[in-house]
């Protein structure tokens, strides 16, 4: 489930989006306070930012500058605001959409998912860019140090969802509901298989790294 910070004043509204978005399986914080919402986040982690230009005490545009002096989430800014400089200043500051109000919230349903995908890709290269492996999603080819690995479906999609996540530990749930390829009623152990397959495969199995009870780690 992702997480959203939504700074925003308007309680009643901020009561009807985050009824809507938990639809989509989205976690959603309300902050009316620009000040605490900006604690919040060096605190808790969030995978977006929904903001108010229009709050008490500190304007919603200093706030979007305060976030991204510090992290790199996205930040979608919605506002009633009409004047274009007010868009445009938004922008530069580092937000990524601008969502006009009043707005049907299906729309920024879709909003949400699409920033959160640009971002997911712009993870994935930079983490691809410190890496020695290279996943080409849409030839479905991995290679490492510059040779291809021959890999089924289910290893594609395994090997592929740990190096974006390279560094991290992955459970074997994570593969599961994550990697396409691979049934939801698959067992771990039928995970551990597949893993060794790939550890055979890039022909040096201390690359991942087995995490005791929960699951694997790709090396950096």
């Amino acid at each position: 489930m992702q997480k959203i910070l939504m700074i925003e004043d308007d309680l009643e509204l901020a009561e009807i989006l985050t009824e809507y978005l938990e639809q989509f399986e989205f976690e959603v914080v309300t902050e009316d306070d620009p000040f605490k919402a900006v604690s919040i986040l060096k605190l808790e982690p969030f995978n977006l930012v929904i903001l108010d230009l229009t709050l008490p005490g500190m304007d919603g545009l200093e706030v979007c500058e305060a976030i991204r002096e510090r992290q790199d989430i996205p930040i979608i800014i919605s506002s009633a605001r009409s004047d274009v400089t007010d868009k445009i200043k938004a922008l530069e500051l580092g937000a990524d959409d601008y969502l006009p109000k009043p707005y049907d919230p299906r729309e920024l349903e879709a909003r949400i998912h699409s920033v959160l995908r640009r971002y997911e890709a712009k993870s994935e290269e930079k983490a691809e860019s410190k890496s020695d492996f290279r996943c080409d999603k849409a030839t479905m080819v991995i290679t490492y140090k510059g040779r291809n690995i021959d890999l089924t479906n289910a290893e594609f999609g395994i090997l592929s969802y740990m190096i974006s996540k390279q560094g991290l530990v992955v459970s074997r749930e994570d593969l599961i509901h994550n990697v396409n390829a691979i049934n939801e009623d698959s067992s771990n152990k039928s995970i551990d298989v597949m893993v060794g397959r790939i550890r055979n495969k890039l022909g040096d199995k201390s690359l991942i790294e087995s995490v005791r009870g929960v699951g694997y780690k790709l090396l950096k």
